[in-house]
């Protein structure tokens, strides 16, 4: 395995036409549905990204030992589908960073609905063992705070209890859009649902009749492609398969490109087309609020960095659950680059840029994270840069690399 590469542009334009697979989100939710409704649930275009052949290899092994990786939607949604198993027993667990993320709002909500599930190391962290059982479901109360994979995964079995479930939403909800994105789809899926200010409640089965669905390529993997054609001087790019109306709420990239940094989107067909808008003038601070769409932060961060603009970003209290803790990744490397940030528990405020000798010498670290490895790309369109553990965006982008040599980077892979 490469541990880093070179990553570089001559040409700073960036011009072409790349396919980006199915959405990642979309796809893991369908396979639960799949999974729990068989041959009443067909999908197209899903994803062929690490996560979602995990879950996938996971939804239909024989092993009743699940190693799940990296993959924290795959450890969330299966904790939930595997406790409806009747009278089979599972491990879940997964690699070193996955024991590290938290696990406990989602174990305690499933406890309290009758499951039975015990933790094998430190309680809280998987790995966790299963006992599959009948469920009737009912009312729970679950923090709306943490993440919004928590209550997804309980949307998407709750269905199968006998009475249906109430999911009672407590604090400030995050990721609003990831739980929109769960209701929409069991509604396409057939199943009764409503949703009335903190409280969604799932019926208990599902409308009789096949069900079709045709993934939307994933909006997150399109947001490098807009930082790099905020960077350029020049730029045309195609990128499919995208329609206006969508699930994901990181569609929001559209907007926020235009406003700040004079991206506009064109619609035509299955496809967009990103326009550099001419005599656009940057601003010099940024103030966002990114809880409706954190997995957005890292690539707007770069995109400021690269351009000299000021920015606070709040809303970003699940990035210390992610991959890594992303802030503080994100200050580390960034400092590297001439960067210096401010960082809370939920913040993060570009406060000063210092002038730095840029060489091929400087490597940006990953942290096992493919949004990390992804979103500093872009420095490679201006510098010639190393990238720690290309291989990690095969958790979300397997084809990034090869989508950049298309577009003309110049990429060479180290071994160590």
């Amino acid at each position: 395995m490469p541990s880093y590469i070179k990553i570089n542009k001559n040409r700073k334009s960036l011009y072409g036409s790349i396919s980006i697979t199915g959405s990642k989100s979309i796809s893991n939710r369908l396979l639960i549905l799949k999974a729990i409704y068989k041959d009443d649930i067909y999908i197209e275009n899903i994803s062929n990204c690490e996560d979602t052949k995990v879950l996938e290899k996971s939804l239909y092994s024989t092993s009743n030992i699940l190693n799940i990786h990296h993959s924290g939607t795959a450890m969330r949604f299966l904790t939930s589908y595997l406790s409806i198993q009747e009278g089979k027993e599972f491990i879940l667990t997964g690699s070193n960073r996955m024991k590290e993320r938290p696990i406990s709002i989602l174990v305690d909500a499933l406890k309290k609905l009758g499951s039975e599930i015990i933790y094998l190391e430190k309680i809280g962290y998987p790995p966790i063992k299963i006992i599959g059982k009948k469920i009737i479901g009912g009312k729970i109360d679950i923090n709306a705070r943490i993440s919004s994979q928590y209550i997804s995964s309980l949307m998407l079995i709750a269905s199968k209890f006998k009475i249906g479930l109430k999911i009672y939403l407590k604090e400030y909800i995050t990721s609003i859009p990831y739980i929109k994105m769960t209701f929409d789809l069991l509604t396409r899926a057939g199943i009764k649902i409503s949703w009335k200010e903190k409280i969604i409640h799932i019926y208990p089965g599902k409308k009789t009749g096949k069900k079709y669905f045709s993934i939307e390529s994933d909006w997150s993997s399109a947001s490098y492609y807009y930082s790099m054609a905020s960077i350029v001087k020049k730029s045309n790019l195609t990128l499919s398969y995208y329609q206006n109306k969508s699930l994901q709420g990181d569609r929001e990239i559209t907007s926020i490109y235009e406003k700040y940094f004079g991206i506009s989107t064109i619609f035509e067909k299955n496809k967009i087309i990103l326009n550099k808008k001419l005599n656009f003038t940057l601003p010099r601070f940024i103030n966002l609020d990114l809880n409706k769409i954190p997995d957005l932060a890292q690539t707007i961060v770069i995109t400021c960095s690269f351009l000299g603009i000021k920015c606070y970003l709040k809303g970003l209290e699940t990035l210390k659950i992610k991959e890594t803790d992303r802030l503080k990744a994100l200050k580390n490397e960034l400092l590297k680059l001439g960067v210096r940030i401010k960082i809370t528990s939920s913040c993060l405020e570009i406060i000063d840029f210092f002038p730095k000798k840029m060489d091929s010498s400087i490597r940006i670290k990953t942290y096992q994270d493919h949004r990390m490895a992804m979103a500093f790309s872009s420095f490679g369109l201006f510098y010639s840069l190393q990238i720690e553990e290309p291989k990690v965006v095969e958790k979300s982008y397997p084809n990034f690399w090869m989508d950049l040599e298309y577009l003309g980077f110049s990429i060479n892979y180290y071994e160590e």
